[in-house]
C-alpha cells in the first residue's frame, strides 16, 4: 500500500515538476515575480498530488480529505502571497538599480543604491567598481590628451629654436659671410651640438610613444643595482664634470632584481642627468641603492633648491619642466621627456617612482620588487 502511494505521489510530482520547468522556460524573459509565483504554484500542486494519492487509496474519509485540502489550499494561498511580496521587493530593488545606472552622470560617478538583496547588492557594488575604473580611465585619457597637445606645442618650440640657429649658421657658411677658420669651426661645432640635441629629442619621443602604446618590450635578467648605478653614473659623469657637480654613491653590495638592464639603466640615467642639470655648480648629487622591507630602492638626491608643492604631482607629466624651463638649456636639455620616460619604464617593471623635497633639493625614488 505504502509503495503504491509513494509511486503515485512521485509520478504526480514528476509531472508537476516537468510542467513547472516548461512554464519557467516559456516565461524565462518575464519578471522575477512571475517566476516566484510559478514556483509557489508548483509547490502547492505537488502537495495536492500527494493528497490525491492518499485519497485514491481510500486512506482518509471525505471529511478528513476536505480538511486536508483546505489546509493545503490555505498554505498555497499564503505561500503564493509571500512569493508575490518577495517578488515585488526584488522587482522594486531591480528597478532602483536600473534607475541608478540610468542616472549615472557623464563623469561616471555611480552610487550604489542601499538596501538591496545580497545578490543585487553584489552586482551594484561591482558596477560601482567598474564605473570607478572607467572614470579613472577617462581622466587618465584626458590627461594624456592634454599632455600630448602640450607636448606638441613645446616640442615645436624646442625644435624651432635650434633649427632656426642651424639654418642661420648654414646660410652664413654657404654665402661666405663667415670665412675665418675659428668662426667656421665654432659654427660647425655648434651645428653638431644642435644635431645631437635634436637626435636625442627624437629618440625620447620614440621611446615615449612606445611606452604610451604599450609596445615597450623588456628583456628581463637578474642584475645587481650596484652595477646599474655604476653604469648610469659613468654615462652622466661628463656632464657632471662640466658643471662641477660631485657624484656620490651609497649602494648595498647585493641588491638583485629581475629587470631589463638597458631600460632601467636609462630610467636611472634620466634621473641622474635631471639632478645634475638642476643642481648649481659645486653642488653634489647622491645616488643610493638599498633594500628595505622586501623592496629594492633606488634614489637620486640633488641640491636643486626644491620643487614647489603644487608642482610635485606634475613632475612626471609629459613635457613638464616648470614655467621657467620652456626652452632648450645650454647643456642640451630636451623637451622635458626624461622623467616621463623614467616613470613609464619603472611602471613597466611593476615598480613605483615618486619625488619629494629633501633638504636643499629633492629626492627621486624608484621602488622595485626584489628578485626571488
Amino acid at each position: 500500500m505504502m509503495m503504491e502511494i509513494l509511486a503515485v505521489t512521485a509520478g504526480l510530482g514528476i509531472l508537476v515538476a516537468a510542467a513547472g520547468v516548461v512554464a519557467m522556460w516559456l516565461l524565462r524573459g518575464r519578471s522575477i515575480g512571475v517566476m516566484l509565483a510559478v514556483v509557489a504554484v508548483i509547490t502547492v500542486m505537488a502537495t495536492l498530488g500527494g493528497v490525491v494519492a492518499i485519497t485514491l487509496e481510500m486512506l482518509i474519509d471525505d471529511s478528513s480529505r476536505d480538511i486536508v485540502l483546505s489546509v493545503v489550499a490555505v498554505g498555497g494561498v499564503v505561500g503564493l502571497g509571500v512569493a508575490l511580496v518577495l517578488a515585488r521587493r526584488v522587482v522594486g530593488a531591480s528597478r532602483r538599480l536600473v534607475g541608478a545606472v540610468r542616472e549615472v552622470p557623464e563623469d561616471g560617478g555611480f552610487v550604489s543604491p542601499r538596501g538591496l538583496p545580497a545578490e543585487l547588492d553584489t552586482i551594484a557594488r561591482t558596477l560601482e567598481e567598474a564605473y570607478t575604473r572607467l572614470r579613472v580611465g577617462r581622466e587618465r585619457e584626458r590627461a594624456l590628451e592634454t599632455a600630448r597637445r602640450e607636448l606638441v606645442a613645446w616640442v615645436s618650440h624646442d625644435l624651432r629654436t635650434p633649427l632656426a640657429g642651424m639654418r642661420a649658421m648654414a646660410e652664413a657658411l654657404e654665402d661666405g659671410v663667415v670665412d675665418d677658420p675659428p668662426t667656421v669651426r665654432r659654427y660647425h661645432a655648434q651645428i653638431r651640438i644642435e644635431v645631437d640635441r635634436l637626435s636625442g629629442m627624437v629618440d625620447d619621443l620614440f621611446e615615449l610613444s612606445r611606452i604610451h602604446a604599450g609596445a615597450l618590450r623588456l628583456s628581463r635578467t637578474r642584475i645587481g643595482l650596484a652595477d646599474l648605478v655604476a653604469d648610469a653614473l659613468a654615462g652622466a659623469e661628463p656632464l657632471a664634470r662640466v658643471k662641477g657637480i660631485r657624484l656620490n654613491v651609497e649602494a648595498d653590495d647585493v641588491v638583485p632584481v629581475e629587470a631589463d638592464a638597458g631600460a632601467l639603466g636609462r630610467a636611472l640615467r634620466n634621473l641622474v642627468v635631471n639632478a645634475i642639470r638642476h643642481t648649481p655648480g659645486d653642488g653634489s648629487v647622491v645616488v643610493r641603492a638599498r633594500v628595505h622591507e622586501g623592496l629594492a630602492y633606488l634614489s637620486v638626491t640633488d641640491a636643486c633648491g626644491g620643487i614647489p608643492a603644487e608642482d610635485l604631482p606634475r613632475v612626471f607629466d609629459v613635457a613638464f619642466r616648470g614655467e621657467a624651463a620652456r626652452t632648450p638649456t645650454p647643456d642640451g636639455g630636451g623637451a622635458g621627456l626624461g622623467l616621463a620616460i623614467a616613470r613609464g619604464i619603472v611602471e613597466a617593471h611593476q615598480g613605483d617612482i615618486d619625488v619629494e623635497n629633501d633638504g636643499p633639493g629633492c629626492r627621486f625614488e624608484i621602488r622595485l620588487p626584489l628578485s626571488g
